[in-house]
């Protein structure tokens, strides 16, 4: 099956080798714009890399206009040529008023040449004069010509582009997707090609549970801990874009066997004062979120607030398991449940940035998440011997999960002497402090009275401490390079106990029939990466690069013993190559080796018996899994058709699955082994039309076929299958404000080592109304709205006990979405650079889902 992708990338390596490779000069051109932008519409040519132009102290500004309307032209391309030897001197993005600067020009002769998508080229010349204190030249309005070929495939102040596609990943502009408004960051995962959130919030990519997901690029203790949670902290309002990086290079934490999301938030870079408030009321939740923003000059602040709180989230489900007794005859557990769930959740934020020069900058933040979630849980069980009936309980449970996640960022930024030349030192402290407890109440079923109480309390905390350093310079005309080092302090601890009622006034003391301890598990990561980067001018883009990872770990149980876990060190190599294609054909191969750490949720011994028929707990030997990615692709632009063909295979070796065994009576216990092998041969297929230049469909289907293999408790396990996924997106603008949009999801059954999930489907469908003024909207969305509620079936099976379960979700929802921005922005340009900042991509965590996707758009055309 591999076969095929190395005969893909030798065929890549042997054009690369009768390519003609070009030396000298700087890699890429300096300028305010950064280069490894596309902006949505833009389709510019291709111009060739050159040496570093002569610096001064004059600027030259201006206006993008539309020809016909007089309208600012958003976002168009500005670039400057030397007049004289046509060569490419600096560029820049107009803004949202079409307004933009392009600054420290030399004195001399240029042509301003602006593009844009649906528009002809247009040009002017202007002189920067030798002057002592520079020269400052404001061409005023430049209007683009419409043009009539274009405009019949595209409109452009249509539909924006909701998916663009970089050279190593795939981003959904999240804020173009109004339909998830008032929901939260897992509403808007659900509608990202090759994503899947399931029902619960958890992240998969490409059907792995193993991905690691980023902040702004930057991790946290709370996503360490559960990704699921995270989301539900990060409001959708506030989701700019969300990146899919399936082959990271050696830049990025070798942990994330599948790949990294990145959730890119909005931010603000424009001079002023602003007050941004939405808010949402619905059914099931309702939220309010507060950003305020104010930047003068080189500095700029942030606060921002936001709250969420669900309720009536209802669940109901039917259970029925049969354990094979060594003698022949079977113990059969029936159980019902009914639960209601409420939460609320909160995330406040602190920013500042300072640009202490036009080449320095330093970026801090704070940020406190809080999560609280209740569950009320009454639970029926009739317990069956071969046959006879041996009892009936019902049980009462109150589970409290309370949490809450610390992060400080502390980054500076150097530009050296040539352009995409830096140094940068970033650093991170993130705390995570955790309360996971649950109170049962043995019920008589008879009279509903107390029998006995039960209770866990399960104290946690994850903590990371973090120092990069990273450096990067170009070599040549088309060539860069880039190493660093990191290095990764983390504390993990748990503290659990179990305690029961005793005595006439019921005081709680310690269950001497369940354990109890405090675990300490101390992890050390220190890691080096290098990556080169190569283009050329037959259009091939190469990235090569390798990074080496050593671990070292000491755990000890306070009151027992230590924990024998042995140090260990990885290599892991990466391959990226492209090649532009004429007729918009682009080609790419890639290949990675990834690896997973265990994180809290898969470590952490405490026993959770909130139902004592399926008992869960962690294992703290676990070793990290280790992932070979190959993969291939081609996408196309057909006049207003995108499509993107994905092809991949994963093979995943020391695998960590979860391993149930059963004793005579029927109880189910579940915990954690490195015990298998995974395999997985897929194809991803997605993209969109443009209908009438202002309806826009999109959509896409994935499927794959799994391989599990594994051996635990005396037994060779093993399961396979196909797993498919299908996903609409439709978006219509109406006119004069109203926008429409909707959204459907349909996944089939999963597959696993002892069993299957089953499949579901989610629909949603949304009306806004922009205001006339453009800082506000109001919106009505409706969720799953044909029924009350729909079923997900579930099996287990083994050689020594079966399971089925029904799962009922009650998932009908409405809401209505307000939102406002108080204040005004003006466009200044301070060359501000792209900042760096930590990223952990690290863990194992729990939160990986199944293979639920969605999203629709045609993805930007960037620089070819």
């Amino acid at each position: 099956m591999l076969k095929p992708f190395f005969t893909l990338i030798l065929l890549f390596s042997l054009q690369m080798a009768s390519a003609q490779f070009p030396g000298g000069g700087g890699f890429g051109g300096g300028g305010s714009r950064d280069r490894n932008s596309q902006m949505p519409g833009m389709n510019p040519k291709p111009t060739e890399m050159l040496d570093e132009p002569a610096r001064g102290n004059s600027r030259v500004s201006g206006n993008v206009v539309d020809s016909v309307s007089a309208k600012a032209v958003e976002y168009a391309n500005v670039t400057l040529f030397d007049k004289k030897t046509n060569k490419m001197i600096d560029g820049a993005v107009a803004d949202e008023k079409g307004k933009f600067v392009i600054k420290n020009l030399a004195a001399g002769d240029y042509k301003i040449s602006v593009t844009f998508l649906g528009y002809k080229t247009a040009t002017k010349d202007v002189t920067l004069a030798k002057k002592g204190a520079g020269s400052d030249v404001n061409i005023g309005d430049l209007a683009l010509p419409q043009d009539i070929r274009l405009l019949n495939e595209v409109r452009v102040t249509g539909v924006a582009s909701l998916i663009e596609e970089k050279v190593d990943r795939l981003v959904y502009n999240a804020e173009k997707d109004f339909t998830s408004k008032g929901g939260d960051a897992a509403d808007v995962m659900r509608k990202v090609p090759m994503l899947s959130v399931d029902l619960d919030g958890n992240v998969s990519l490409r059907g792995s549970q193993n991905v690691r997901v980023l902040i702004n690029n930057k991790p946290s203790t709370i996503v360490a801990s559960s990704v699921a949670d995270a989301l539900k902290q990060i409001p959708a309002d506030m989701i700019k874009t969300v990146e899919v990086i399936t082959s990271p290079s050696a830049k990025y934490d070798a942990e994330g066997s599948a790949g990294i999301i990145n959730i890119v938030t909005k931010k603000n870079t424009l001079q002023g004062l602003t007050l941004n408030v939405e808010s949402s009321v619905g059914n099931r939740g309702s939220n309010l979120n507060l950003n305020g923003n104010y930047r003068r000059g080189n500095m700029g602040m942030s606060l921002g607030g936001f709250g969420r709180f669900n309720y009536n989230i209802i669940g109901k489900s039917e259970t029925i398991q049969t354990a094979k007794l060594a003698s022949g005859g079977a113990f059969i557990t029936n159980q019902n449940s009914d639960s209601r769930n409420a939460g609320n959740f909160g995330n406040y934020n602190l920013g500042w940035d300072w640009d202490i020069s036009k080449t320095s900058s330093v970026t801090a933040s704070v940020r406190y998440g809080a999560r609280n979630q209740l569950t009320v849980q009454d639970l029926s069980t009739r317990l069956n011997n071969n046959g006879v009936p041996l009892r009936s309980t019902l049980r009462h449970v109150d589970s409290k999960d309370l949490s809450g996640t610390w992060d400080v960022n502390v980054d500076y930024t150097k530009q050296l002497g040539k352009p995409q030349q830096e140094f940068s030192i970033s650093t991170q402290f993130s705390r995570n402090n955790r309360n996971n407890n649950f109170l049962a109440n043995l019920l008589d079923a008879t009279n509903n009275t107390i029998n006995s109480r039960e209770r866990n309390d399960n104290l946690s905390y994850n903590q990371e401490s973090t120092l990069q350093l990273d450096y990067q310079t170009p070599i040549g005309k088309r060539q860069l390079i880039e190493f660093g080092g990191k290095g990764i302090m983390r504390q993990i601890s748990s503290d659990y106990q179990y305690l029961m009622a005793a005595g006439e006034n019921g005081t709680f003391v310690i269950n001497p029939n369940r354990p109890a301890n405090v675990f300490d598990y101390n992890q050390n990561v220190v890691g080096s990466y290098f990556s080169y980067t190569l283009s050329t001018k037959s259009k091939y883009s190469v990235k090569v690069g390798a990074r080496y990872e050593y671990t070292t770990i000491s755990a000890n149980f306070r009151t027992d013993k230590q924990v024998d876990i042995p140090d260990y060190g990885n290599l892991v190599p990466s391959i990226n190559i492209s090649k532009n294609l004429s007729g918009n054909l682009t080609l790419k191969a890639a290949y990675n080796r990834r690896l997973q750490r265990p994180s809290i949720q898969f470590l952490n011994p405490n026993l959770n018996a909130a139902n004592p028929q399926s008992i869960t707990f962690g294992n703290p030997n676990l070793a990290p899994e280790l992932t070979d990615n190959f993969e291939v692709s081609v996408s196309k632009y057909l006049k207003t058709t995108y499509l993107n063909l994905t092809m991949f295979v994963r093979h995943t070796g020391n695998a960590i699955e979860a391993v149930r065994t059963t004793d005579d009576q029927g109880v189910i216990a579940t915990t954690y082994q490195n015990i298998g092998q995974q395999d997985a041969y897929g194809v991803n297929l997605f993209g969109n039309v443009t209908i009438a230049r202002v309806w826009q469909l999109g959509g896409g289907i994935d499927g794959f076929y799994a391989v599990l293999n594994g051996f635990a408790n005396g037994q060779q396990l093993s399961n396979a299958g196909v797993v498919t996924n299908y996903r609409f997106f439709s978006n219509v603008t109406l006119g004069k404000g109203w926008g429409l949009q909707g959204f459907g999801f349909m996944r089939s059954g999963q597959v696993q080592l002892q069993g299957t999930q089953g499949g579901f489907g989610v629909y949603s469908l949304g009306v806004k109304r922009d205001f006339k003024n453009k800082k506000g909207s109001v919106g009505f969305g409706v969720e799953n709205f044909f029924s009350e509620s729909f079923k997900v079936r579930n099996s287990l099976d083994n050689a020594n006990f079966t399971q089925n379960s029904t799962q009922f979700l009650f998932n009908r929802g409405v809401k209505m979405t307000f939102s406002y921005r108080i204040g005004k922005m003006s466009f200044e340009d301070t060359g501000r650079k792209k900042k760096k900042s930590v990223s952990n991509d690290d863990q194992k965590s729990e939160g990986g889902g199944t293979t639920e996707q969605g999203g629709g758009g045609r993805p930007a055309a960037g620089p070819r």
